[in-house]
């Protein structure tokens, strides 16, 4: 088993409904590697400086109350322990000024949520097949 399957994915997330569709798309696509949740961008912060291992991977949302998924990515991408996390922007919003920000804070990848269960199991199911079969992620110091 190589590290990489044992790293968890970290999800950014204010719906607890969303999450739960979420963590569904991902039992389907038989993931192996654990889930955990932050129900916000100051939680996602405290559990990755106590995280070990780090997570493989981080789907962030960006609509969430208080310290929201922009300021969060730039909390991560500015912290040397955490930069090199791949962090997958997964979100309603289309808008360009988005796309654009998150890009240049430093987000690896920047995904719209699909509105129904299935685009969002299709997309989940994609996320998987890229991040954990085909890109090789950094292996943690």
């Amino acid at each position: 088993m190589q590290q990489r399957d044992t790293q968890p994915i970290l999800i950014v997330e204010d719906s607890e409904d969303d999450f739960e569709a979420t963590m569904r798309a991902f039992k389907r696509t038989n993931l192996r590697n654990s889930i955990r949740w932050a129900a916000s961008g100051q939680e996602a912060l405290d559990m990755l400086a106590s995280m070990a291992p780090k997570p493989g991977l981080i789907l962030l949302d960006l609509n969430m109350p208080g310290l929201d998924g922009r300021k969060t990515l730039q909390a991560i991408k500015s912290n040397d322990g955490w930069r090199k996390i791949p962090v997958v922007i997964l979100t309603t919003s289309d808008d360009e000024r988005d796309i654009e920000g998150c890009y240049a804070l430093g987000a690896n990848t920047y995904v719209q949520k699909p509105v129904d269960l299935d685009g969002l199991f299709a997309a989940i199911q994609r996320l998987k097949e890229y991040w954990f079969e085909i890109a090789i992620l950094p292996l943690e110091d």
